[in-house]
């Protein structure tokens, strides 16, 4: 098969596309024969290793040997591994690895993919795991009626976000650029901050919910937007902690000042579960949730396409579609 892999930590370029043997899927495994998968964050600060922290687990030195980007995905069932009755061949799929995508073949864990909803194209399918569930997770407990703001509305995860957040029945206020303004309405947004020209923390109004997916303020500028009792959850801030740690020194101060006021203040990161894909399948189908795409890439084109959503400009979702 053919795949992407990189042996040093480096810029787009030091992608190589090469053969490798198909992987064979192991205990709980299915083996995906892969028609798109999306770009995330996540695939570009791997390749760069930024935050450094990220070494810890995919190689010190260098990338472990034949390491493959991409963690979305979306195909059809090749082969099924022992124990795994919920798909068989000729299946299609949606969901996630933890790297491995941009490949023709790829093995996933089977409680990490769930049936593709017939409402969408492969590419669209693959759009959606990662954010999806992202967005998902930090609208965890939101209720009809109350006020969430999403700062960082028009990306990835943000226009997933402001989707759900509608469709819980909630008054979302999406903080983005002027030029999306349109775009982040169109989803669903009752308000729309333009950050280039105001300063959401600064508004005066409050929210049961923020999620902050850009981390562009301190904690204490976003306080001021929580009402007592509400919640501060941290998705992006990335680059708080710097190279090396990245936005683990925001979480833990967040979790630590939870202690001490009346917010509560909690760091979100992706659990991929075949339930959530199966949820997320539900509101898709039901016309409250569609994935955005902002520009779709050849496989040839895989480091382009890291080029492009490193750059932070993308609206919605990024993806390499024709791979198998």
């Amino acid at each position: 098969m053919k795949a992407w892999t990189w042996d040093r930590y480096g810029p787009p370029d030091v992608m190589e596309l090469r053969d490798l043997a198909a992987p064979e899927p192991g205990d709980g495994e299915v083996l995906v024969r892969v028609r798109a998968a999306s770009v995330n964050p996540y695939d570009w600060r791997h390749l760069r290793s930024d935050p450094q922290i990220v070494r810890l687990y995919a190689g010190f030195r260098r990338p472990k040997p034949g390491s493959i980007l991409g963690a979305d995905l979306a195909g059809v069932v090749e082969r099924v591994g022992p124990g795994v009755s919920a798909f068989r061949p000729g299946d299609e799929v949606f969901g996630e690895t933890k790297l491995g995508a941009f490949a023709e073949l790829a093995c996933v864990p089977a409680e990490r993919l769930a049936a593709k909803p017939g409402t969408l194209s492969f590419e669209e399918a693959a759009a959606v795991p990662m954010a999806g569930q992202t967005a998902l997770k930090a609208l965890a407990g939101l209720r009809t009626g109350q006020r969430v703001l999403i700062n960082g509305a028009a990306g990835g995860i943000g226009t997933f976000a402001v989707q759900i957040a509608n469709a819980y029945g909630a008054e979302v206020t999406a903080v983005c650029s002027g030029r999306n303004a349109q775009l982040v309405r169109s989803l669903g947004a009752d308000h729309v901050v333009d950050y280039t020209r105001e300063d959401f923390t600064r508004s005066g109004r409050r929210h049961d919910l923020l999620v902050d997916l850009i981390g562009n303020h301190s904690l204490r500028e976003m306080r001021r937007v929580v009402v007592p009792g509400g919640t501060l959850a941290l998705v992006g801030g990335m680059d708080a902690g710097g190279r090396l740690l990245g936005p683990i020194p925001q979480i833990v101060l967040g979790g630590l000042l939870s202690r001490f006021v009346s917010q509560r203040i909690v760091g979100v990161s992706w659990t991929p579960t075949g339930e959530a894909l199966r949820r997320l399948a539900a509101l898709i189908e039901a016309g409250r949730v569609r994935p955005v795409l902002d520009r779709t890439y050849k496989f040839a084109e895989a480091p382009q396409a890291l080029r492009y959503v490193e750059s932070r400009h993308a609206r919605g979702k990024v993806v390499i579609g024709g791979i198998a």
